[in-house]
């Protein structure tokens, strides 16, 4: 029996998201439980005119692969993925890892070798072609959430089909905004930061490439950071997760970084150079998404929640900071996680979590609701 949520989730997918027409060709790439929504993909695309294609893939045997491969094999991969991106017009990927620790006994040298290579042919497509990130539901996703499977499901559906051409209007003061501010200063528990993001594009975030969405992002001046920040919402990277990450920047670069398990962190830091640097400012404002996860494709749109990131800086909100690193960190500002202030040019933009500008309220998840 088909589940029209599914039905609808395919739909926005398919002409919020990527826009396809007919004749454009698609890929779909996912892990064997998301065939329920491949299915509705597919059936959606051939009556739309979509010329589509799918790959089942398995994290498992890719955490074979990546302790294993040496750059050469990595390398033969990437021509063989160009070869499939550059025929394509959009792309879908449906995440659904059952264990998020998969990768963790990936040597961190093993990642430093690898990364570069395997970065190259994802670069060019998230660079060139139309592209959706989501995840599908499970019961590991499930457990992080603290909810049974049958309410995580539902959830997961509602999170992502909010209403995104409201969300789009709503975002634009706040971009309008961001484009001319200067300098910005962040404080809370354990957290004093001061930067610019002055002169660097800020990007609205309402359903066209991650699902479930819901930021606004730039980037800082690369050396403009100062201070410490203290994340309050665990994270995960490379199979490990962390909790208490506490970083402090000196002109721009992170001099001291302690967690609950400091030696992976700093080793995750020393990829690269520019892993000691930020790529990314953004404010979540997704009015359905609350709660921690550990997973950053929800975590990083919490409504009250602000993620600032070490590593590779995008495209689109460019600070010149390049890394084979990204590593979304977000920090939740509502009371129950202790508060805390934004302020663009010293006014004072957004107090425990709400906004307090009058043209930036449209944002509060009671008018997003």
């Amino acid at each position: 029996m088909r589940d029209p949520r599914l039905e609808k989730l395919a739909e926005v997918l398919l002409t919020h998201s990527l826009k396809v027409k007919e004749g454009e060709k698609l890929m779909i790439t996912g892990e064997h439980s998301t065939q329920p929504l491949i299915k509705e993909l597919l059936k959606k695309s051939y009556e739309m005119g979509v010329i589509p294609y799918f790959e089942l893939s398995d994290l498992e045997l890719s955490r074979i692969m990546v302790s294993q491969a040496k750059p050469e094999q990595i390398i033969i991969r990437n021509k063989w993925n160009m070869q499939q991106y550059e025929d394509l017009d959009a792309f879908i990927h449906i995440a659904s890892d059952a264990n998020d620790a998969e990768m963790s006994e990936v040597p961190a040298e093993q990642w430093q070798e690898l990364m570069p290579h395997m970065k190259e042919s994802n670069d060019y497509l998230i660079q060139n072609k139309k592209w959706v990130l989501l995840n599908y539901p499970n019961f590991s996703l499930a457990q992080k959430a603290k909810m049974s499977y049958d309410s995580f499901f539902d959830y997961l559906l509602e999170v992502c089909t909010v209403d995104y051409k409201q969300m789009e209007e709503a975002q634009k003061p706040l971009k309008e905004l961001m484009d001319k501010t200067d300098k910005v200063r962040i404080t809370g528990e354990g957290t004093d930061l001061t930067f610019s993001i002055k002169d660097i594009s800020s990007v609205m975030c309402f359903g066209e490439r991650n699902i479930p969405d819901g930021e606004v992002y730039t980037a800082p001046v690369k050396d403009s950071v100062n201070g410490t920040i203290s994340y309050n919402t665990p994270t995960l990277y490379r199979g490990f997760s962390f909790n208490n990450v506490s970083l402090t920047f000196e002109d721009g670069k992170i001099v001291k970084a302690t967690a609950d398990k400091t030696k992976e962190l700093n080793d995750i830091l020393d990829t690269d150079e520019g892993a000691r640097f930020i790529g990314e400012f953004a404010l979540g404002v997704n009015p359905k998404i609350n709660e921690p996860m550990l997973d950053i494709l929800f975590d990083e749109k919490i409504n009250g929640s602000f993620h600032f990131t070490p590593g590779q800086a995008y495209e689109q909100a460019d600070n010149g900071n390049r890394s084979n690193v990204h590593w979304d960190m977000v920090c939740i500002q509502r009371p129950e996680y202790g508060g805390g202030e934004i302020y663009f040019d010293d006014v004072l933009i957004r107090k425990d979590g709400l906004f307090v500008v009058e043209e930036l309220k449209g944002l509060n998840p009671d008018a997003l609701i």
